[in-house]
């Protein structure tokens, strides 16, 4: 208890009720006058609550913004205010989604009257925070803010006021803030843009700051000089980025005709996407430290069309500046997104469509525009790849691998989409693995959560691309961090066809099998783990129907049967399971494809250094008569295969030699070593046909 004549202290927030808290931290943010990290704290604290308050309004308590007039939303949005710091800002962002998510209904009546009283009051403060409020809230509630942004003379109104005499750039900055925030909405809203502001936002962008001077001179010669008045009467630089980002995004989206069939009066204007690229190219290359936000947004958008693709990956200087942009972009910044954005767009493949896929895309463009949309040439993949090339020249990959050990998902699946793209140029692989490529692949690939699993797939499929054109030693050797086994996992997520996608495409299998054959030719602890994770799916794949993939799958088992557990798996012929296995192997060894033969017979070639595999091979019909056929092959590494197999047999020791033998003698098989040691040239093929031969004639 206070002794006499001492004041009580003020409770402590946690001795407070939650409401109790809310009324001392909206008279404290009404209070105004603190410095900006105790304005964000507040606003923290506040957010806190209101986050935590749905729990308690499920639970049957009252909700705390009962007491959130209408005062209160006012002095709250009013941090949104582009005058605020951008961390303020920030901050009361997140207090303002998380009031609105729980408030609900009212929430956003409030909202609206807020923004509808602040339009009629029609001074420049109002319309400023208005606008940056509508600016913020169309992420958050964008069906609340797209109907107050389309209310009916809203829109109409804008022009004219824009257009004044005297101009206040802060109200001109904030409403093209909100249109910018509006064209990635909704159509609807687009539609209303380009039909109420399209011509202000042309003239803004093409307005010639020294043309307006030497207008005002020519019209008034004893005009002041002070250029206050002349600064007034014209528009800011980052003002005509910002009409420019609006533009931009027009351009890409607007159909060539409003709803009402009327001819867009944004078409036939002068400033094209290209004059639009080349004036965000200007600002970054000159000015970026005040222009780069709006610039490299507007390049982002822009870059979506295919000659702006071409001329930006031809400009070394402005890849340069981008990816220093990048490199010095916050994390999780809009700063950032919109960088990656630009180099998603200049490296992006187009899908690969089947055949029938193809036909059907030509009809679609004949049905459309009589066989006039057909795919921009600047798009095809000899195109892209060329853009690959000069990004990566860039120094890109360093910077890239810097920014997703801290970046977002959102960010980090942007960065995987560019390293995906850059592996498909099989040049640069080995220099993404030595500038990291490898690490931010794995290290990804384990830090996706399963829901986003498209991700997942396009990060393994990058990896197995680069694995399957290194040395595992290099990307693994040394005193990298990272071992080998690490990549086991990602390239074997992939060996199945993705069961959500539309079209079933084999090729992240057939690449990961290639890729798991490189790591697999290294050592017994990689095999061992290959054998443990994927033998199921490797078997699977081994009878697949495509060829290619067929013969990746032998491939990859030629390599692993070199480890005990593999061999395991082939050596009991008693087991039927064991047997198949063995008559698939001896199957392949017979298919059409050269390479499929030669991965099967590698794999015999080492298997029948075991009793039972030999056993195998003489119980299978034709067994014996498809390891000879390996020694008929013109290829001479066939021959060898074929050769080391039948040296194995023959020269087995007790009754399975004998078998073996008498089965090969029956098969003419001594003709059939004749003939394979007179085709063979290279030394270790006639050495080893000979001593089978001599095992066979020798021996009874």
């Amino acid at each position: 208890m206070a002794s006499v004549g001492e004041a009580a202290s003020p409770p402590k927030a946690e001795e407070m009720g939650r409401t109790d808290q809310t009324l001392t931290l909206l008279a404290s943010l009404m209070e105004g006058g603190k410095e900006d990290d105790e304005t964000c704290e507040d606003l923290d604290k506040l957010t806190k609550l209101l986050t935590e308050d749905l729990e308690h309004v499920k639970r049957g308590e009252e909700s705390i913004t009962k007491v959130i007039d209408g005062d209160c939303v006012d002095t709250l949005v009013a941090y949104l205010d582009m005058r605020q710091s951008d961390k303020v800002r920030g901050h009361a962002t997140l207090t303002t989604s998380a009031y609105l998510k729980a408030a609900g209904e009212e929430g956003n009546q409030i909202l609206a009257t807020f923004f509808h009283d602040r339009i009629k009051r029609g001074n420049y403060d109002d319309y400023i925070v208005a606008f940056c409020v509508a600016a913020v809230t169309f992420p958050i509630v964008p069906e609340l803010t797209t109907n107050l942004f389309l209310t009916e003379g809203f829109l109409s109104s804008l022009a004219p006021l824009m257009r004044r005499k005297w101009k206040s750039r802060k109200v001109e900055t904030a409403c093209l803030e909100m249109l910018n925030a509006a064209c990635m909405t909704s159509a609807a809203c687009r539609e209303a843009v380009l039909k109420y502001c399209g011509d202000w936002l042309e003239e803004i962008v093409d307005q010639d700051p020294e043309e307006v001077v030497s207008a005002m001179y020519a019209a008034n010669p004893d005009a002041s000089l002070q250029e206050g008045s002349v600064a007034m009467r014209r528009h800011s630089q980052q003002v005509q980025n910002l009409a420019a980002v609006v533009l931009a995004k027009l351009r890409l989206v607007q159909p060539l005709t409003l709803p009402d069939g009327s001819e867009s009066r944004i078409q036939p204007a002068s400033t094209s996407m290209e004059d639009l690229t080349k004036m965000f190219t200007t600002m970054l290359i000159k000015d970026p430290e005040h222009s780069k936000q709006q610039s490299v947004e507007g390049l982002a958008y822009a870059s979506l069309q295919a000659k702006v693709k071409e001329d930006i990956s031809k400009d070394p200087d402005l890849l340069k500046r981008l990816v220093k942009i990048l490199e010095e972009a916050p994390p999780k910044s809009p700063l950032t997104y919109g960088a990656l954005s630009v180099f998603v767009n200049l490296t992006r493949f187009q899908p690969v469509q089947s055949e029938e896929e193809k036909k059907m895309s030509q009809l679609k463009a004949y049905a459309n525009a009589a066989g006039k949309l057909q795919p921009d040439p600047l798009n095809d993949d000899q195109h892209v790849s060329e853009r690959c090339k000069r990004v990566f020249a860039s120094g890109i990959t360093p910077v890239l691998v810097s920014h997703s050990k801290n970046g977002s998902l959102a960010s980090l699946t942007l960065i995987i989409s560019i390293i995906h793209s850059l592996s498909v140029v099989t040049g640069i692989r080995g220099q993404l693995a030595q500038q990291g490529a490898v690490r931010l692949l794995i290290g990804a690939w384990t830090a996706l959560p399963d829901s986003e699993a498209v991700a997942r797939r396009t990060a393994a499929q990058a990896l197995a691309r680069i694995l399957i054109s290194t040395n595992p030693a290099l990307v693994f050797g040394g005193t990298q961090p990272t071992p080998q086994t690490a990549a086991i996992r990602p390239l074997v997520s992939i060996l199945t066809p993705d069961p959500d996608a539309e079209r079933r495409d084999l090729l992240p299998s057939f690449e990961s099998l290639m890729a798991l054959t490189n790591l697999a030719s290294t050592d017994d602890d990689t095999r061992r783990t290959i054998i443990r994770t994927a033998w199921d799916e490797i078997e699977e794949l081994l009878l697949s129907s495509n060829s290619r993939v067929s013969k990746a799958a032998v491939e990859l088992v030629c390599n692993l049967v070199q480890s005990p557990e593999a061999v395991a798996l082939y050596a009991d012929c008693t087991k039927p399971q064991t047997k198949n296995r063995l008559h698939i192997l001896l199957a392949l060894a017979d298919a059409e494809d050269e390479g499929t033969r030669s991965g099967a017979g590698g794999a015999l070639a080492s298997l029948t250094a075991y009793e039972g595999v030999i056993r195998g091979i003489v119980a299978r019909e034709r067994g014996v008569n498809v390891i000879l056929g390996l020694c008929s092959e013109d290829n001479e590494d066939l021959r060898h295969r074929g050769a080391v197999t039948v040296y194995n047999m023959v020269t087995a020791e007790g009754e399975v030699g004998e078998l073996a033998r008498a089965k090969i003698k029956e098969a003419n098989g001594v003709d059939v070593l004749m003939q394979c040691a007179k085709k063979s040239r290279r030394a270790e093929v006639v050495e080893v046909t000979v001593r089978a031969l001599k095992a066979v004639l020798e021996q009874p």
